[in-house]
């Protein structure tokens, strides 16, 4: 069965004319034989030394907002592993990377397979028109990029975003997963879909 390795690495993000600090939680599914890659942030140096000696067989982007794809086509070149984008989110890709596109679509539903561990994707949008999580039930776990936090949806006040859409996503692909599912996010600290999951109408009432 496959194990989760995380690491963090730091840059920018930047949309609609202004630029903001971040750092990203890289997340990388697999044994020691392969292994998947979730979203390609900042560092390619980073993010292979997590992966170490492992073939990669695909780079999953939970979505296209540049903190989470900038250094992804060069990860490509490195590893040989296709970029996989849910084809919604084109139109942000392209404003990262205009001249290269992604190897392979993502679509909601799909199984990827790696060591033996079924990674489900789910079609979530809102904070992106692309975005997508990662479930892994084998695992108890889901990687939820920018879609669900610790403390409630991702931001939804830039471009390509809607409040509404994000909180549907989350309640009807997220919250009925089982409670003990941990959430691993795109920034910051884990949390579960049973510590979210009672908070959903203070985060209507709170709006985006």
């Amino acid at each position: 069965m496959a194990r989760i390795d995380h690491t963090v690495t730091s840059g920018t993000f930047s949309l609609d004319g202004q630029t903001f600090d971040v750092d990203n939680n890289v997340w990388v599914v697999g044994d020691d034989s392969e292994c998947v890659i979730i979203d390609a942030p900042h560092e390619v140096a980073a993010i292979m030394k997590l992966v170490g000696d492992r073939r990669v067989t695909a780079i999953l982007a939970t979505h296209a907002h540049d903190d989470h794809i900038r250094v992804a086509p060069e990860l490509a070149r490195e590893t040989g592993a296709p970029i996989l984008l849910h084809p919604d989110d084109l139109v942000l890709w392209r404003l990262t990377h205009p001249e290269v596109l992604p190897d392979g679509e993502l679509a909601d539903g799909q199984l990827i397979e790696v060591a033996g561990t079924p990674l489900r994707v789910l079609h979530t949008p809102g904070h992106a028109p692309g975005a997508v999580c990662f479930h892994a039930p084998e695992l108890s776990a889901i990687f939820t990029g920018d879609t669900l936090f610790h403390g409630g949806p991702g931001a939804t006040g830039r471009s390509y975003s809607d409040f509404g859409t994000i909180v549907t996503s989350i309640a009807d692909r997220l919250l009925t997963l089982p409670g003990e599912t941990v959430v691993h996010t795109g920034h910051g600290e884990n949390t579960t879909i049973g510590d979210e999951a009672p908070h959903l109408q203070d985060w209507l009432r709170r709006g985006q």
